[in-house]
């Protein structure tokens, strides 16, 4: 797609739209943590799926944002590299822009794949923060759009159909206060339209199926102290290629807040198959500044 021709230039400008935030907005009237962390395809969420929550710390009278950088690595020597930023405009709406880099190991040696994600959420009703009197959940709707950079690479030869693929989701996110022992509680889900294959490093669509499916994620996260967070959570899947099979992504992370504006994250990461070797699991960390 044309958009990612650009995609340098707009990375400068969601940059300066971050810094924007910091210097004019001063942003950062929300909670400890309720911006989320950033998740690999660069939203606002955990690790592995969107929330409903919107990147950064500002309210709805504050621009806000969040940079990061994170790294994955399993036993089988897939590595993975990803880095971006999101904007978040007064606690409603969400831009974010990231590129992944996976490092292919043994499978293909000296060689990588790169995929750019453009994503964009809307808040549509509720907040997860301050309606405690409210059963009703934050919802919000959103979009991430991939471009595959290598995709005549592997992933054409393994099937998949598309280099690029949108993944659209509809997420729900509550944040409970002093719910479990007087520690703060988050619960989410979020429904994933999706044809990607390994979140799109392995294209989009296959010989097995090219239509979207609808794919289910849940996180649930508590405050374990005031700077520390504990949490899980479980990503379905579409299996698209006959050539190799893929499962359903989990993980169980903490995350430290050793001042409001930075966060580390480490997780524990099960992805399943990837390509030609099985049972992959992952060590995940992940560093972030929100504002």
């Amino acid at each position: 797609m044309r958009i990612f021709y650009y995609f340098k230039h707009i990375a400068l400008f969601m940059s300066c739209l971050l810094s924007l935030s910091v210097l004019t907005a001063q942003a950062g009237d929300r909670l400890l943590g309720t911006g989320g962390v950033s998740q690999i395809e660069g939203a606002g969420g955990g690790g592995l799926t969107p929330w409903a929550l919107i990147a950064g710390y500002g309210t709805d009278a504050q621009l806000g944002g969040a940079a990061f950088f994170t790294r994955a690595k399993t036993g089988d020597d897939f590595e993975l590299n990803t880095g971006g930023i999101a904007v978040g405009f007064y606690n409603r709406l969400e831009l974010s822009l990231s590129q992944t880099k996976f490092e292919l190991g043994s499978t293909v040696p000296k060689e990588s794949i790169r995929l750019n994600t453009l994503g964009i959420k809307l808040r549509v009703f509720g907040d997860a923060i301050y309606d405690q009197d409210s059963w009703v959940p934050q919802v919000s709707v959103g979009a991430m759009v991939k471009h595959n950079e290598d995709f005549d690479l592997v992933p054409k030869l393994l099937g998949a159909k598309d280099s690029t693929g949108v993944d659209y989701y509809l997420a729900a996110s509550k944040l409970y206060l002093d719910a479990v022992f007087g520690r703060n509680l988050l619960l989410g889900a979020t429904l994933i339209a999706t044809k990607a294959n390994q979140f799109g490093l392995l294209g989009f669509g296959g010989d097995l199926n090219n239509d979207y499916q609808l794919k289910p994620s849940y996180s649930a996260a508590i405050m374990l102290t005031d700077n520390l967070l504990v949490g899980m959570e479980y990503r379905y899947k579409p299996d698209n290629l006959s050539s190799f099979n893929e499962n359903d992504a989990k993980d169980v992370f903490v995350t430290w807040f050793p001042h409001k504006r930075f966060s580390i994250t480490a997780a524990a990461v099960d992805l399943g198959d990837v390509a030609d070797k099985t049972n992959q699991t992952a060590w995940y960390l992940s560093g972030q500044i929100s504002y």
